[in-house]
């Protein structure tokens, strides 16, 4: 039987003030008010993206979280985008790519330490496509990030094909699922599994993606009937797997702590504490 862990992209956003939380919260009761009131067992930290965080930072978020609560960990932008991104005057180059993720490895050790580190994620932008040289890219991050179990989500459908499903299965790097926009380019949902880790990852379906400011890229609120669509999913990855990853990444208003209440409700998993705001 799968071990489940769900809960949302993030925790610390203010208009979840009033409707995830009550109005008059810090933002540093925050995870605790998460983790032991709301009753979400596990969370993925967005803000390691945009800058390699301080190893005592780690360590004082994990002190306020119960025995079970784990973290996911999103990998720093520039170990998984800058290098790859045109737009950027100032691109990295390997070395500094390499410099970096030791760097954001040492960052994360402490969850390490102390057994609440789940996975980490490392997330490619739509304009990294499948190649020998992005195959070699990937190696490379594996070596310098041994022993971290590292799930990787693709952006681009390109890399929806058994070949490269097999690739992460020879290196023990699991896929991440996602539920996002039926959109050119975008990967579609499905169940693969290529690891001892199932990775769910929920966007929401606003049809703008691309054509809307990122900060309403994720302002969706999905339906009951469309959480059951990706319920059968989840249920078929957790069939193949040790552990089970579910995060709802629709932030915006509050939306993703309600879908990913239900879609916990939908899996059978007891929640902490069910007389949320919402």
């Amino acid at each position: 039987m799968t071990t489940v862990k769900i809960g949302t992209s993030g925790f610390s956003f203010p208009d979840w003030k009033g409707v995830v939380y009550p109005e008059g919260i810090s933002t540093g009761k925050m995870l605790e008010y998460y983790s032991e009131y709301l009753g979400f067992n596990a969370v993925e930290i967005n803000s390691t993206y945009y800058h390699i965080p301080a190893p005592e930072n780690l360590e004082a978020m994990a002190k306020k979280t119960r025995p079970d609560f784990i973290f996911s960990v999103k990998a720093y932008k520039g170990i998984t985008h800058d290098f790859f991104d045109d737009r950027l005057e100032t691109k990295p180059d390997v070395k500094q790519v390499e410099e970096s993720s030791i760097k954001f490895k040492e960052a994360i050790i402490p969850l390490k330490k102390m057994n609440k580190l789940g996975a980490v994620l490392l997330q490619f932008p739509v304009f990294f496509y499948p190649s020998s040289d992005s195959y070699d890219f990937i190696i490379r991050l594996k070596e310098i990030l041994v022993d971290l179990p590292l799930v990787i989500e693709f952006r681009n459908i390109a890399w929806a094909s058994t070949k490269h499903y097999d690739f992460l299965k020879k290196n023990n790097i699991a896929f991440c699922a996602v539920d996002e926009p039926k959109l050119h380019r975008l990967m579609p949902l499905n169940n693969v599994i290529t690891s001892n880790i199932a990775y769910l990852r929920c966007h929401g379906r606003n049809k703008n993606w691309f054509n809307t400011p990122v900060s309403e890229r994720y302002n969706y609120n999905y339906s009951d009937q469309e959480l059951e669509e990706i319920e059968k999913v989840a249920r078929s990855m957790m069939e193949k797997s040790e552990i089970s990853f579910i995060f709802f990444n629709n932030c915006h208003a509050g939306y993703a702590a309600k879908n990913a209440m239900k879609f916990a409700e939908m899996l059978d998993i007891q929640m902490k504490n069910d007389s949320a705001l919402f």
